[in-house]
């Protein structure tokens, strides 16, 4: 008797730079799948040097496939709070424009309800010193970031940026969350 997959769910997040966002989400148990992508601006299909203008009005954000059965939104929103800094308005670091806006990208009233609660309690737990500035909206003309944009910390872990911005997030996460890691 075979048993058929789990059902997975989609939920759209950005953090700054999808590389870092990718590169914890790639190593988060029950999360299937990792694209690297864009959203929410005017342009279809942008190139990464369009979305860079600032002018199209995309986010820089990760499409994650999970397993509800083996973790929640809420606990994936959890993790999503604490790699990175929701409280800086279109900017992460030295990573500055409207494409590095925090934001959660949702396709169902569900979605957006988890979403909203969790920002709730994190503003009432006074978690952070500022505001969180998060964007939640519903997702809107998504398309995928090119090839070599996907997987980039696994494939480039010793280039600068991955080194000095990449790696401190994943250690993080790993220390933070050590029982949500893959095995």
């Amino acid at each position: 008797m075979s048993s058929s997959p789990s059902p997975t769910e989609t939920i759209v997040i950005g953090g700054g730079c999808f590389w870092c966002t990718e590169a914890v989400f790639d190593r988060v148990q029950g999360v299937v799948d990792v694209e690297s992508g864009y959203c929410n601006g005017q342009v279809v299909n942008p190139t990464y040097e369009q979305v860079c203008t600032g002018r199209t009005g995309h986010a820089e954000v990760v499409k994650l496939a999970f397993d509800p059965a083996q973790i929640s939104l809420r606990e994936i929103l959890e993790i999503f709070f604490v790699v990175h800094d929701p409280t800086t308005l279109n900017r992460q670091g030295n990573d500055v424009g409207t494409q590095y806006r925090s934001g959660i990208y949702y396709t169902s009233d569900a979605q957006k309800q988890v979403a909203q609660d969790v920002i709730r309690e994190i503003e009432a737990s006074k978690t952070y010193s500022a505001p969180v500035v998060t964007e939640v909206a519903p997702l809107a003309n998504y398309s995928t970031a090119e090839a070599y944009h996907q997987d980039y910390f696994l494939n480039n872990p010793n280039q600068g940026y991955c080194a000095f911005v990449v790696g401190p997030k994943v250690e993080k996460f790993q220390k933070t969350f050590a029982s949500r890691v893959k095995a």
